[in-house]
């Protein structure tokens, strides 16, 4: 379980907020008509984040912990692209050299944003989890390997995100959280357990790669052969030991969606909101739709946690 708490969660907040400051959480009356059951959706937008996504506060947390020395060593870490990119971002604040292990075959555009922010870019393997045995590789090499969720900082970074949405609406009923790693979901349980306990968390997770969905419903760790899903944020095979232990039992329900439904909350935020969601990005939403008829009635922030959808996808979702 990871040792992070709400002590924890403010200083990571004070460390990045020169940087990040608090993103907008909206309300919008065609979104709360669309989801309906007489429920009121609030948005927290962290598709204004410098890299058009939470993962920025994630990156820059745990790259603001690291000393000097680590520093210079350089930072390594696998990605689909949010959480490269958001520490090749942090790399540029801190001075730091990054490198980025994506699965052959990533989204280009992802790839080029995060060469354009600095960062190397090795291509191998066939998915997320085997891109990290190659960061694994450059840690051993002597780089500081910043996991995309085995760590404290990254957990810590991205609890800040909950921290404004309850310091901001307090009187949420739920949030509804996508999971990919799990980082977003363990942050906003850390939190609610101080500041909200009767806060009631709920989990979602791409149909076609629902390891930690299947692990939870199980009560113990499944890894999947494979994660093949149109939101590559969210295409993880297995559990990871700084965030399980803690959704198991942090959460008051799980679901999963299918490639359809994460389209068409894509659609949604575009039609209601007039902002771009990736299919990862979107799944809180998507969620949502999930598990309306459970939380009739109710106020529940959801995240819009990235924009950067690859063109391609776009017009698939758009069509």
């Amino acid at each position: 379980m990871a040792e992070v708490g709400l002590a924890e969660i403010l200083a990571a907040r004070q460390r990045i907020i020169p940087w990040l400051p608090p993103t907008p959480l909206r309300r919008y009356a065609a979104l709360d008509t669309a989801v309906g059951n007489g429920i009121s959706v609030w948005v927290k937008h962290e598709n204004v984040q410098p890299t058009n996504s939470f993962k920025a506060r994630n990156a820059l947390s745990a790259a603001t912990l690291l000393d000097a020395e680590a520093r210079q060593r350089g930072l390594v870490a696998a990605s689909r692209g949010n959480h490269g990119q958001g520490l090749a971002w942090a790399g540029q604040v801190v001075g730091a050299k990054v490198v980025v292990c994506v699965p052959v075959g990533n989204n280009p555009d992802k790839n080029a944003a995060m060469r354009g922010l600095g960062a190397e870019v090795i291509e191998e393997g066939l998915d997320y989890d085997a891109a990290t045995l190659v960061a694994e590789r450059f840690q051993k090499e002597g780089m500081t390997l910043v996991h995309s969720t085995n760590d404290n900082g990254v957990i810590a970074g991205a609890g800040t995100l909950s921290l404004e949405i309850l310091l901001e609406q307090p009187s949420l009923d739920a949030l509804v959280v996508a999971v990919g790693g799990g980082s977003q979901c363990v942050g906003a349980i850390l939190v609610a357990r101080v500041l909200r306990p009767d806060l009631k968390i709920y989990a979602v997770q791409a149909a076609g790669a629902a390891a930690i969905h299947d692990s939870w419903h199980a009560g113990h760790p499944i890894e999947h052969a494979i994660a093949a899903t149109i939101a590559d944020g969210l295409a993880t095979r297995k559990t990871y030991s700084h965030t399980f232990p803690t959704l198991k039992s942090g959460l008051a329900g799980f679901v999963t969606v299918n490639e359809q439904q994460l389209g068409e909350a894509v659609r949604h935020f575009l039609v209601h909101t007039h902002h771009l969601a990736e299919p990862a990005g979107a799944a809180g939403l998507a969620g949502l739709f999930a598990l309306r008829q459970d939380l009739a009635g109710k106020r529940v922030g959801i995240v819009l946690s990235g924009g950067n959808i690859a063109l391609d996808t776009l017009r698939q979702i758009i069509r």
